[in-house]
């Protein structure tokens, strides 16, 4: 779709700062986007301002008031981005802290007693936090094996381990290892079915940058801006209602719903209204529709189908050029299937090493990164008795010419 319209590529890296040349090493083809997307430049230039800016929120003067209107229509924007309906939407100190918090509040917010769920598909930030906070509580903590042939969990394996004593869940909406995507619809709602009272917090943190994103369904919901567009130093949240009347740390006497502990940066605030007004205008060139959430659901759509044509030449080739599924000696984790993919291709080779690997593919200008097992990737790799892979990310500014790059490069790669 993206690449279908008459420059509407180029204009779309012409907003990205570093698209195609690296300020430390020169030209390079950016394929590690699932370690932090490139950056906007209007949230590069809104950090610069807000950076600033001496005044502080809350006082009677024109500089505060126009930080405050700032706040304001940041968290109005992560609404529209979360399309929450009711609930708080809030700022922290990174994604990873971020579901550290939803998930402690979840623990001592839920009745007494019961177990706790998640899935072994899971990034250790909500897999930490469950483990924590089940020990602290003393509840049973029931992980849902993944499928290491499909890189996924699907609802039936979440439905053998349910019982209406479930307190809390988690669920992995993108897996960064494997990038495959679970259906969170789904999961969320068999969970309903079986402990209605269960508070369920989705990690979104892989999913973000590749779709829209949508918390029907959810108690929580935890996104880390670096990864969308914009920059490091901030996460953001949403919690339901009903999350948000649990007791959780916060100033005595301040608003009872409130997450948020002391004064936030104005400039998170403003940089993700940066990445939502990108994604507005992205999603204009694909619909007339006047309603926003409307154009940030075509602006997903859009990305999803060119992160999936991206993904389709990277696994199964262009022309006569092979893809990774033909390439000799190449083992792709979670299978060669293109669909159900977001953004991630994780391989490794049987005979040259992983680190050599990337070194290789950097000499001919592409990055790529290495994950190892490790208390990162060990979930996914350790079951498979893989040491390490490289991971291969891609976001919808790139094109199908540095994926041929990135292929040629493979080939000469293993070719040793």
């Amino acid at each position: 779709m993206i690449a279908q319209r008459q420059g509407l590529l180029e204009a779309v890296r012409g907003r990205f700062a570093h698209v195609d040349v690296c300020p430390f090493e020169g030209p390079r083809v950016f394929f590690e986007n699932a370690g932090g997307a490139l950056r906007l430049k209007s949230v590069i230039e809104t950090s610069a301002d807000y950076a600033g800016y001496a005044d502080n929120q809350g006082r009677d003067n024109p500089a505060s008031k126009a930080l405050m209107a700032a706040i304001d229509r940041g968290r109005a924007d992560m609404r529209v981005f979360f399309n929450a309906q009711g609930g708080q939407v809030f700022v922290g100190e990174s994604g990873t802290e971020v579901l550290f918090r939803l998930v402690r509040t979840a623990s001592l917010g839920a009745r007494a007693g019961g177990v706790m769920i998640g899935s072994t598909l899971e990034h250790p930030a909500s897999a930490s936090a469950m483990t924590r906070w089940a020990e602290v509580t003393g509840r049973p903590l029931i992980r849902v094996a993944h499928d290491d042939a499909t890189g996924t969990v699907d609802v039936a394996a979440y439905q053998a381990a349910l019982t209406p004593d479930v307190r809390v869940a988690t669920i992995v909406h993108t897996s960064p290892v494997t990038g495959m995507t679970v259906d969170v619809p789904a999961i969320a709602a068999a969970i309903r079915a079986v402990a209605p009272e269960c508070l369920i917090i989705v990690d979104g943190i892989q999913h973000a940058s590749h779709g829209a994103v949508d918390v029907a369904g959810a108690d929580g919901y935890a996104v880390s801006p670096y990864k969308v567009f914009s920059r490091h130093g901030y996460g953001i949240g949403w919690a339901s209602d009903r999350l948000s009347a649990c007791a959780k740390e916060q100033i005595v006497g301040g608003p009872a719903q409130a997450w948020e502990l002391g004064t936030r940066d104005a400039g998170a605030y403003a940089t993700f209204s940066d990445v939502v007004a990108y994604l507005d205008w992205l999603g204009a060139q694909f619909t007339d529709s006047p309603e926003r959430r409307t154009r940030l659901e075509a602006a997903g759509a859009a990305i999803a189908r060119h992160e999936h044509d991206l993904i389709d030449a990277m696994i199964n080739g262009v022309g006569e050029v092979r893809g990774l599924a033909a390439m000799p000696g190449v083992v792709l984790i979670g299978g060669a299937s293109v669909d159900g993919r977001e953004g991630v291709v994780s391989l490794y080779h049987t005979t040259v090493g992983s680190a050599d690997l990337v070194s290789g593919l950097a000499a001919k200008g592409v990055r790529v990164h290495i994950r190892k097992n490790d208390h990162y990737c060990g979930n996914i790799l350790g079951p498979l008795g893989v040491e390490d892979c490289i991971r291969v990310s891609v976001c919808h500014y790139n094109s199908q010419a540095e994926v041929l790059a990135f292929l040629a490069a493979m080939e000469v790669a293993i070719a040793g």
